[in-house]
């Protein structure tokens, strides 16, 4: 596997990005909107920082302190952030913020931490105690949020905060009990707590079924947070056998012939199914790090990296004017209310429109190359 290739595509989406407009974020660009501060570029910047460390490419880190820089202001507000909106996905680029505080020594980006920890003291939460999804979702924990939100609050504990783990320990133990279904050993996409939104069963308050992209952020947050937390730390341990179950499960479910998953994980084959980029990108980084840190097993380091081999084998296509990468589920959810369509149901997952470049595939895929070049350079 040639991965040359992906690292000069990856640079050249730094050369051709600006605060102003990434490169990666392909909803931005169709609609012809500035950049603001959002999840996919700060899953984005979380790669680019990684691709830093494991190369020593000065340009990455550069380019990750630029565009943080454009939008946390001296008192460390940030700018296009919507504090009235409740919206866990905007916690999510404040994960960049330890890091280029601890590199900069600039005061504006530890205030910046302190607003955005401030701005979760108040977030809405279920009667268990879980962060409401965003203001319009009340009541309802999605998978997704854990990744937005949660290494966040335990990257301030571990630099800024005083070492307790305990709500995020908490808040995750709540999706384990509430969202997990014991006969697949897999996590449904969102939980309703008041059982009362058109698509939570009224017994459980689960959605209908399985999304890959969510059970990729929660992978994804799992593995980070097993990082983040000290080994020592008494809920590690509790969150590592978590991420280890979820892995086992999740690997019965690839394809045997690419190594990547289906957009329904548990349905692969139905009509209308298909092998999904961002979500198997997601898993790949999960297993390629968990093997590495010692949570799963080494023989999940190979599972990894034949689902990353598969999604560039797959759905990878080097042009003269870089690289295509297909097969991305542009956005799925539940509701809200005014928009039933969004229902949880197999027929919705497979409907929602199938696209290329979108960074929630492209970010994802550049994180999994990371532990990949971690894994090739041992």
């Amino acid at each position: 596997m040639d991965y040359q290739k992906i690292d000069a595509y990856v640079l050249r989406l730094v050369e051709e990005s600006t605060p102003e407009r990434t490169a990666w974020n392909m909803e931005k660009i169709r609609e012809g909107k500035p950049a603001s501060w959002n999840y996919i570029d700060g899953c984005m910047i979380t790669a680019l920082l990684e691709m830093a460390r494991i190369t020593g490419d000065q340009r990455y880190f550069d380019f990750a302190e630029q565009v943080i820089d454009h939008f946390v202001e001296e008192d460390g507000s940030i700018r296009t952030f919507q504090p009235e909106k409740y919206n866990l996905d905007d916690i999510n680029e404040g994960r960049a913020l330890f890091e280029l505080y601890e590199r900069t020594g600039k005061e504006k980006y530890r205030r910046a931490a302190e607003f955005l920890q401030n701005q979760l003291e108040r977030q809405p939460r279920t009667h268990e105690g879980n962060f409401w999804h965003k203001e319009i979702y009340p009541n309802q924990v999605w998978l997704d949020g854990i990744y937005m939100a949660q290494p966040f609050r335990a990257l301030y504990q571990r630099h800024l905060g005083k070492g307790d783990y305990t709500d995020v320990a908490k808040q995750i133990g709540n999706v384990r009990a509430r969202m997990f279904d014991l006969k697949t050993g897999l996590y449904y996409h969102g939980y309703d707590a008041s059982k009362t939104a058109f698509w939570a069963d009224k017994e459980t308050g689960c959605s209908k079924n399985f999304w890959l992209r969510s059970l990729g952020w929660f992978a994804v947050a799992l593995a980070d947070l097993t990082e983040i937390i000290p080994a020592d730390d008494p809920y590690r341990e509790g969150l590592a056998e978590i991420f280890a179950d979820l892995m086992a499960s999740v690997g019965k479910y690839a394809d045997p012939a690419t190594g990547l998953y289906w957009q329904v994980p548990d349905q692969g084959g139905r009509e209308g199914n298909y092998l999904e980029t961002s979500g198997s990108a997601m898993m790949a980084y999960a297993m390629l790090k968990g093997a590495r840190l010692g949570i799963l097993d080494k023989s999940y380091a190979a599972k990894g990296q034949k689902t990353f081999d598969g999604i560039v084998e797959k759905y990878l296509t080097f042009t003269d004017d870089g690289i295509d990468l297909e097969g991305i589920c542009l956005v799925a959810g539940l509701g809200p209310e005014n928009n039933r369509r969004r229902d949880g149901s197999y027929e919705y997952y497979i409907s929602e429109p199938v696209v290329a470049n979108d960074a929630k595939g492209v970010a994802p895929f550049v994180l999994a190359y990371t532990e990949v070049k971690r894994l090739t350079a041992e």
